[in-house]
This record gives structure tokens, C-alpha cells and sequence, in this order.
């Protein structure tokens, strides 16, 4: 863990510029939940970081904008009885929602039009489906 967080590839965040906090956690953990800080709180400042480019620091920092206090992003783990396995499970998390966030955009989509195949298809099919339902009716005669 000392060598920091690892993102994508290219992106290591430092472990200075992680900051963890421990708390009680609601859980598992039977009676020892009432004793152990096994919550872990992972807080990483997006805004002010020096570990990312300029360019996917401003796309990170959208991305995330509703999920940011102040430019820190902070995610909390709670599902394991141990303290070791909530930090690990919080610095996935962490690292899975930076990844997302500076992930390139996807491609525009091209707009397409249905083939003339696919029009007479469509429209074959709605006849079949008409002709099949009107020889189920019965008729009043």
C-alpha cells in the first residue's frame, strides 16, 4: 500500500494524497462492531491534485461534479468485519470510480437508416400478423 493507488497504466495516485479515516461501522462484526473502527472513510483531493494532467483533471473533476465536496472525492466501506479488508475494498472503489471518470469519451454515434430489406421485412411481417389475427376472428353472420 505504500506505493499509492494505482488507476490506469500511467496513473499512480501517491499515497500522500490519500487521506483515510476510521470509524464504527453499522456492519458485520456481532459484538466486536461496537469496539473496532473497521469503517473506512478514503478521501482523495481531485481538485487539487498533482498526480494528473491538467486536461483529465478537468474531465475527472465533471464527471464527478455531484459526488464532490470541495473538490474531494470521498468513498466509505463498511461490508467486511476487518479493518484491512474495508481499506482494500474502499481503494478499489476509489480507484474504479477515477478510472471511470477519466476514461476518454465515447465515440459519437453515426446515425443510420433501416435497409430496404429490412423495411419490406418489417412490413411482411406485419401483414402475416394482421392476416394471422384476422383469421382467428369469428365472424357475426
Amino acid at each position: 500500500m505504500d506505493d499509492g493507488l494505482r488507476v490506469t497504466d500511467r496513473w499512480v495516485v501517491p499515497s500522500a494524497e490519500l487521506r483515510e479515516r476510521f470509524s464504527r461501522s453499522s456492519g458485520p462484526g456481532g459484538q466486536g462492531v461496537n469496539t473496532t473502527d473497521s469503517r473506512v472513510e478514503l478521501s482523495f483531493d481531485l481538485a487539487g491534485t498533482a498526480s494528473l494532467a491538467p486536461a483529465l483533471r478537468a474531465r475527472a473533476l465533471d464527471r464527478l461534479a455531484g459526488r464532490l465536496v470541495d473538490g474531494v472525492l470521498t468513498v466509505a466501506a463498511s461490508e467486511h468485519r476487518a479493518q484491512l479488508a474495508n481499506r482494500e475494498a474502499a481503494r478499489e472503489r476509489l480507484a474504479a470510480l477515477l478510472r471511470e471518470a477519466v476514461a476518454p469519451p465515447p465515440a459519437p454515434r453515426r446515425p443510420t437508416r433501416p435497409s430496404r430489406g429490412a423495411k419490406e421485412r418489417r412490413l411482411a411481417d406485419k401483414k402475416r400478423q394482421s392476416q394471422r389475427k384476422r383469421d382467428r376472428r369469428v365472424d357475426g353472420d
